[in-house]
Formats: C-alpha cells, sequence, structure tokens
C-alpha cells in the first residue's frame, strides 16, 4: 500500500549550463529534483554548489527562495511510494548528505547520454541521474533507462507520477496554487 509521497522539481533556470543541455535535449525543464515534503523545504539534486560558478557541481540541498531558484519556469509531481521506500529513499539521500564533500557533478556523465556510452562513477552523478538511482527500485514508477542514461524529461513523462503544480517556482507556495494545476504552460524556453 502506497502512504507516503515524494516530490519530483522540474526547472529551467535559464543558466548557461541548462541552456546548452538544452540545446541537446529540445526539452523545458532540463533540471530535477527530489523532494521529501510538499512544501519543498527538504529538496535535493545534483548540480552548482556556487550559483555563478557552473563548474563546481555536487550534491545541494536546494533552496527554492534562493534567486538562483525562485523565478525558474517548474513543474512539480508527487509520487506515491510504500513507507519501507520512502524510509530508503531518504536514508540513501542522507548517506550522500553525510559525505557530500566526496561528491561531485558528473559532466562526464552527460557526454556518456549523448554518445550513448555507459559512464558511471561512484561518487559522481548528474542531477537525472542522481533521481533515477534513488527511484529505481519503487514499484509505482516506471523508468525504463539505467540511471546513467536517464534524463529529466525520462522521469518526468513517467505514466505514474502526478502533476501537482505548474507554473513559476516563486508561486507555488502561495496558497491557492498547492490544491492547483491551472498554470501558465511551458511551451516556452526562458532566457535564450
Amino acid at each position: 500500500m502506497k502512504s507516503k509521497t515524494v516530490y519530483l522539481l522540474f526547472t529551467d533556470t535559464g543558466s548557461y549550463l541548462s541552456r546548452l543541455i538544452h540545446l541537446y535535449t529540445q526539452e523545458p525543464l532540463n533540471h530535477v529534483s527530489i523532494a521529501l515534503d510538499r512544501e519543498l523545504t527538504e529538496v535535493y539534486s545534483f548540480g552548482r554548489k556556487q550559483p555563478d560558478n557552473p563548474f563546481i557541481g555536487g550534491f545541494v540541498k536546494e533552496d527554492i527562495f534562493s534567486p538562483y531558484l525562485n523565478h525558474s519556469m517548474c513543474e512539480i509531481y508527487e509520487l506515491k511510494v510504500t513507507d519501507k521506500e520512502y524510509e530508503y529513499i531518504k536514508s540513501f539521500i542522507q548517506n550522500i548528505e553525510i559525505d557530500k564533500e566526496k561528491y561531485r557533478y558528473n559532466f562526464i556523465g552527460l557526454f556518456g547520454v549523448m554518445m550513448k556510452i555507459k559512464i558511471t562513477r561512484q561518487t559522481a552523478f548528474f542531477c537525472s541521474q542522481f533521481v533515477a538511482t534513488i527511484l529505481q527500485d519503487v514499484t509505482s514508477l516506471s523508468l525504463t533507462k539505467d540511471p546513467c542514461f536517464t534524463t529529466p524529461e525520462d522521469i518526468r513523462t513517467a505514466p505514474d507520477l502526478k502533476l501537482v503544480y505548474e507554473g513559476v517556482l516563486l508561486h507555488y507556495q502561495d496558497e491557492d496554487s498547492l490544491s492547483s494545476t491551472e498554470q501558465p504552460s511551458l511551451s516556452y524556453i526562458s532566457n535564450l
């Protein structure tokens, strides 16, 4: 029985790396994070550690109110999981957070996706590889690719997810938005 919920946050930050990834994927949302709560106070991913430097990346606890994220277009989905799966997800994240200085952003893995070459590194992930690795054993989610080949779009289009919000991330916390999916379309790419 599914009694817990995790949330998947997909964003377009408009960063140089995001724009570069968009050139390859042609998808509007090229960053994915996982949250353990609906209010998005515990949001985790692999990305830039310093907003002004895209080359220093690794495990990050994201702040949705930061200037880097709060004006991003986004979609937020919920995924129902079992209590056991939720505890596994939470434990997986906590174990990485304890040793977060050992972890790096897997830039090399991005090239592996483009060239269809499996590149796995023990202490390096790109955002969708991290989320797919965490969720690969969740029975209610149907991801068909190896985590090292999984893109944010592969996760976002999984039939098991339920859209709970679409729009500007800053407005997600508005009282009305927590129950609304009637938001602007993501048919454009910001800052291009």
